[in-house]
């Protein structure tokens, strides 16, 4: 099913991160065929667990599975991003999707002491952030963004960059040489990494290729870092690895973070994003939601 492109692992590690027990109300946002649903409502409970899925052959797919499995697991036709409000306020929410803020609706059908897991996304997919959001028994609204080596897919409409149509080119021509202050930066620095998605938009990594390789797709520029000579190979109007250099001089002057504080304000408005207090924090606001396209499916039994 193209709509399960989540390997399991992933999904259990989510769904552990939430700390799910038995008798706590669980919403499941892009519920797809409903596996991350199952596991939970087999945790939460009978009645206790409900999906959204905006595809409605989908989630027919997924009831059927559930109804199946004995569950008693709802899913419901509609948008994840407006949540599901008859059956708020939910002590755990997942997003099943990759978002870029998170949709006021999700925060208000949060219970006090709940908690919410999303991806976010911005875009490139080299490196993704994990929002963690609770609200306090009384009331208040907390969270914090994590960067992770993997995350789920964004939702219906968000274009990725790639580096892959890139691959010729690089291999022709990786650059020009010049030094470099920055060896390249340990793949599991994620607070860097995170940064970089936002301080240094519009790059994306070649995992494939045999040295670090960044990839600025819409300006056909590229960095490939030397083999640890102290140089770099720099490609195109853009200097891709001068903006890592500038971003990674900013990760350590805020004391190399690893987590971020993001303020999400009651009513919605811009949710801006902080690795601290002090003028030496890394800040940076988070783009908001776009319109989502229509969903389009041919009837069940058609042909193309």
């Amino acid at each position: 099913m193209t709509s399960m492109s989540t390997y399991a692992p992933a999904t259990v590690e989510v769904l552990q991160c939430l700390q799910l027990d038995c008798g706590q109300r669980f919403l499941d946002l892009g519920s797809g065929p409903g596996i991350s649903l199952a596991l939970a409502a087999a945790i939460t409970g009978p009645g206790r667990a409900t999906g959204v899925e905006r595809d409605p052959h989908m989630s027919v797919f997924a009831q059927r599975n559930l109804d199946r499995l004995g569950l008693e697991a709802t899913v419901v036709e509609g948008d994840a991003l407006n949540g599901h409000a008859t059956g708020a306020p939910y002590d755990r929410i997942h997003s099943g999707i990759g978002v870029p803020c998170i949709p006021l609706a999700w925060v208000e059908q949060l219970a006090p002491g709940g908690t919410l897991l999303t991806t976010l996304v911005t875009r490139t997919p080299s490196w993704p952030g994990q929002m963690r959001a609770t609200r306090t028994m009384k009331g208040r609204l907390q969270a914090v963004l994590t960067g992770r080596p993997r995350g789920h897919r964004p939702l219906l409409g968000y274009e990725w960059l790639t580096a892959v149509t890139h691959r010729p080119k690089v291999k022709a021509d990786p650059g020009r040489p010049r030094p470099t202050r920055l060896a390249p930066p340990d793949d599991d620095a994620h607070g860097l990494w995170i940064a970089a998605a936002y301080l240094a938009p519009g790059l994306v990594r070649d995992f494939q290729a045999d040295t670090m390789t960044i990839v600025a797709p819409d300006e056909d520029s590229w960095a490939v870092a030397g083999p640890g000579d102290g140089t770099v190979r720099v490609h195109g109007p853009r200097d891709v690895w001068a903006e890592l250099e500038n971003v990674h001089d900013a990760w350590e002057r805020a004391g190399r973070p690893d987590t971020y504080r993001v303020d999400i304000p009651d009513g919605g408005g811009p949710q801006r994003v902080a690795s601290g207090p002090g003028r030496m924090a890394l800040t940076w606001t988070l783009p908001p939601l776009a319109a989502v396209p229509h969903q389009t499916s041919p009837s069940l039994g058609s042909c193309p």
